[in-house]
């Protein structure tokens, strides 16, 4: 159960934050138009390279820590998670997530574009269609993450996660803290508005410009 997974801790304890509105019906028109572009691009590129499959999806944990599968552009090599052991050793993350600069898994060339300009993250909003994700949100964390959580980190679920997030929108965001992480998504639940919604969007569609997230 997954009161076991996350530590015995009850959900009815954690605080219930209500979901921020999903009517973004404009930007996941946007969004869905923006998916199938990249896509054939991409699937053609995949072909050609023979790195497989040009959807990738992984489980990842939404609000009250219900399972979905995430979905993404590939922008690594297949059997990336078989390789992941191998580099643990070099994880630059200070928490349970992994992060690694110049990520050896990662596809030349297109691989490394999608990520920089946020390009792979395009086909969850086939999540938000879905109901898992909303645009704005916390990001949704690995099981394996969550079962590394503190107390306090578990409050990030009691919001529908998103495709984009504070985290998302700092410049060098992988340079930040997994501590620091945790407090912006608590910062974001603690002070959602609509407005705040808007100004991270607006942030995120520079980041994909600038390439300057990552």
């Amino acid at each position: 159960m997954l009161a076991v997974l996350l530590g015995a801790m009850p959900w009815a304890a954690l605080s219930q934050v209500a979901s921020p509105p999903s009517q973004w019906a404009g930007l996941m028109h946007m969004g869905a138009m923006a998916v199938f572009a990249v896509l054939a691009c991409t699937g053609f590129v995949s072909l050609r390279g023979r790195v497989g499959p040009v959807l990738y999806k992984q489980v990842r944990l939404g609000q009250n820590g219900r399972k979905f599968d995430l979905y993404k552009f590939r922008t690594m090599v297949p059997d990336a998670e078989a390789r992941l052991e191998a580099l643990q050793h070099a994880n630059e993350c200070d928490g349970p997530a992994f992060k690694i600069k110049n990520d050896p898994r990662i596809i030349p060339y297109i691989g490394t574009f999608l990520r920089k300009t946020g390009l792979d993250e395009l086909p969850q909003f086939i999540n938000v269609l879905k109901g898992e994700l909303s645009v704005v949100g916390p990001r949704p964390p690995l099981p394996s993450e969550v079962k590394c959580y503190e107390r306090w980190e578990r409050r990030r679920l009691s919001m529908k996660p998103g495709i984009t997030c504070f985290w998302q929108i700092q410049p060098n965001r992988n340079d930040i803290s997994f501590k620091e992480w945790m407090k912006l998504d608590l910062k974001y639940i603690d002070n959602w508005s609509l407005w705040v919604d808007a100004k991270i969007i607006f942030r995120t569609v520079w980041v994909m410009i600038s390439g300057s997230g990552r």
